[in-house]
């Protein structure tokens, strides 16, 4: 019988277990994520809210339907974004002063163009729904488009990634194939000849 080396041994499994709690993990988040797009989705049919000004980064209120004053636009910016017909083009987000001095603010999508030169919209009341904005956690996505602009898509639960199963079972993939390999070693070097366990 040939001995087991163990600092190897306990090298594999200790990555081995790393392995298997990754997947575990992601299936939690697989958990979670599909609680939180449940929840997103009956969002769409509730009753608008008021902005919120300050909105929280863990648990921002998407998908709700709302309505923000824009006192003032400061600045515009263009990206990639389509309209109600999925074709692409420039969706245009206006940096929107909302209160006394600086105030708040907030993003508003005031519509897409084949464009991306800033439309001639100043400011006025937005309705919307909220989407999320890599800049400032939300932004509202107009309804009615500022004059000249059609309006954009509004946000999707498709846009959502959802991978985390895909990511668990992976990492389920990765603990077995290293099993797998570590066994084949093992065999492959008792075949070849190692040195013999002592017995005690």
């Amino acid at each position: 019988m040939k001995r087991i080396p163990i600092l190897a041994t306990v090298v594999v499994a200790a990555a081995i277990a790393l392995m298997i709690g990754l997947g575990i993990w992601q299936l939690q988040r697989a958990q979670w994520k599909a609680g939180l797009l449940a929840s997103y989705a009956a969002a769409q049919h509730q009753p608008p809210i008021a902005w919120p000004v300050v909105p929280s980064p863990k648990n921002p209120p998407l998908f709700r339907r709302s309505s923000a004053f824009c006192l003032q636009v400061t600045g515009w910016r263009s990206v990639s974004g389509r309209n109600l017909q999925q074709t692409p083009g420039w969706s245009h987000i206006a940096s929107c002063r909302s209160g006394g001095g600086e105030g708040p603010g907030f993003q508003a999508v005031m519509g897409w163009s084949t464009e991306p030169a800033d439309p001639a919209w100043t400011g006025g009341m937005v309705e919307g729904v909220i989407a999320p904005d890599s800049q400032s956690i939300i932004r509202l996505v107009a309804t009615n488009p500022a004059p000249g602009l059609v309006p954009s898509a509004p946000p999707s639960l498709e846009d959502i990634p959802n991978n985390h199963m895909a990511y668990a079972v992976q990492w389920f993939l990765f603990a077995l194939i290293a099993a797998i390999i570590y066994v084949l070693a093992l065999r492959r070097r008792n075949r070849d000849g190692g040195p013999a366990n002592i017995a005690p």
